[in-house]
């Protein structure tokens, strides 16, 4: 397929890699944004820089793809794996490409959403994931667009547990979620954005391990693990290494922070919600999947003592 000079999407500023990607004298070649080619696609690749995010919240992780998971599937973070989860509805990820830059020779894979928002990057670190962009599915004539993949009733988060709390973010940013939230049948209530360093600094000085997922517009990046070090500037940005990645959160940016409960693998689970200005949940931080009841119970008493805004 013959590569084109890149014109990035239209991003009203919400590109989370700006300053990061080299969009001059460079090429792009469209790629299958439709599943499961482009999760064949992702687990190609075995040397990666995978980051998702926006100007609130951005992780970034080293190593190789999971296969991604859609909205309405199963999901799990594994260790040494960049755990992804996108929305594949029609409204959700709807392009992919890969970008070469010709002075540098970097390559980097973009997933869009259907407003031309940047939804994740994954910059290919080795020259053989370099060369095994050839193998990725171009776009063709025919290609199907995404179709839904799961239904987007309110119901599924208004009585679901903590992936369908997760979903209903996918779809919008989770605003329609936080407007109509007096309806949760779950446990929930605003919390003082503050203690958010906090947190983290107890979790990392007590060997707690957590939970974190960052949201960019359709998708979600999640980390899981032992908190090694964090780190707060003077102008309120706060940065944590969470297992195999590194997570920063702009505090003076988020506009107001919940203590959600719902239920997961040990029961009723709490998660700390981080919402923009917009109202869009940028980030959680929680306990996913099976953790061991010690540590549950650790971060339940941890949650319980946060105070309200």
């Amino acid at each position: 397929m013959t590569d084109h000079q890149f014109e990035p999407p239209h991003t009203d500023g919400l590109c989370a890699f700006e300053e990061r990607c080299e969009r001059r004298n460079s090429t792009v070649r469209l790629i299958d944004a439709t599943m499961p080619e482009l999760a064949h696609c992702l687990t190609l690749f075995r040397h990666v820089q995978a980051v998702t995010g926006g100007p609130v919240a951005r992780i970034d992780q080293a190593g190789s793809y999971a296969v991604p998971s859609l909205r309405g599937e199963a999901f799990a973070v594994r260790p040494g794996s960049i755990a992804l989860r996108i929305d594949g509805d029609c409204d959700g990820v709807a392009s992919a490409v890969v970008v070469r830059d010709e002075g540098t020779g970097t390559v980097a894979l973009h997933l869009f959403d259907a407003d031309g928002r940047t939804a994740h990057q994954g910059r290919l670190l080795s020259e053989a994931d370099r060369l095994l962009v050839g193998l990725a599915r171009p776009v063709g004539a025919g290609t199907p667009a995404p179709g839904p993949s799961a239904p987007s009733g309110t119901a599924d988060w208004e009585n679901g547990d903590q992936l369908a709390q997760f979903d209903a973010v996918l779809v919008d940013g989770g605003v329609a979620r936080r407007r109509g939230f007096d309806r949760y049948r779950g446990e929930h209530r605003t919390i003082d954005a503050g203690v958010v360093p906090e947190v983290l600094d107890h979790v990392c000085s007590a060997g707690l391990p957590i939970g974190v997922a960052v949201f960019a517009p359709a998708a979600m990046q999640a980390c899981s693990g032992l908190v090694h070090v964090t780190d707060q500037t003077i102008g309120g940005q706060v940065f944590a290494a969470v297992a195999e990645s590194s997570v920063e959160i702009e505090m003076t940016r988020v506009r107001a922070c919940h203590l959600v409960r719902s239920t997961a693998a040990h029961g009723p689970t709490s998660a700390i919600e981080l919402d923009d200005e917009d109202g869009r949940c940028v980030a959680v931080l929680t306990q996913f999947g099976i953790v061991g009841e010690r540590v549950h119970a650790q971060w339940e008493h941890l949650a319980a003592s946060l105070p309200g805004a």
